[in-house]
């Protein structure tokens, strides 16, 4: 069974997608996203997919949309059940947007969150609710425009009858 896993860069309004980019440009962070995410299946929805100037180097690009859409040097899948199958037990990080995070994200067990210290007036994609199933067991970065964490799912309590 595959091990998935999202990463996402979030602004304090929980905004991740703005006309269909970043709503910032953050080196640093981006450095990050790609040193988590080298070696394994990323997977994207198509708006995200375009966002993007080609492939990313060093990890398999795998796809989702609806319609028949390919892409050179990529996988494309029109379902869910489609990246699951193919996924095998390898690690997957979810990349974007809204609604392939809100698709996976109950699937995984870990999360990297960016916390973007900005606030985004306009934005159109946004990440899920995930502070009330996830915990942050670690800081991997702290400046004054971001935060990153590394967040795990909590453990559901088990009451005795």
């Amino acid at each position: 069974m595959a091990q998935y896993k999202a990463i996402a860069a979030v602004s304090t309004n929980g905004v991740i997608g703005k006309k269909g980019a970043l709503p910032w440009r953050i080196p640093g962070e981006l450095k990050w996203f790609k040193k988590i995410t080298m070696g394994h299946i990323i997977v994207m929805g198509r708006k995200t997919w375009d966002s993007l100037p080609g492939p990313l180097p060093g990890r398999e690009n795998w796809i989702l949309s609806r319609t028949d859409f390919s892409a050179k040097s990529c996988r494309t899948f029109t379902s869910f059940d489609q990246i699951e199958n193919e996924a095998g037990s390898r690690t997957v990080f979810i990349i974007g947007g809204g609604e392939v995070y809100s698709r996976f994200l109950k699937k995984c067990k870990e999360i990297f969150i960016t916390e973007v210290q900005q606030s985004i007036k306009d934005g159109d994609a946004f990440f899920p609710p995930f502070r009330n199933e996830f915990e942050c067991i670690e800081k991997l970065e702290e400046n004054e425009q971001f935060t990153i964490g590394r967040w795990t799912r909590k453990m559901k309590e088990v009451k005795n009858q």
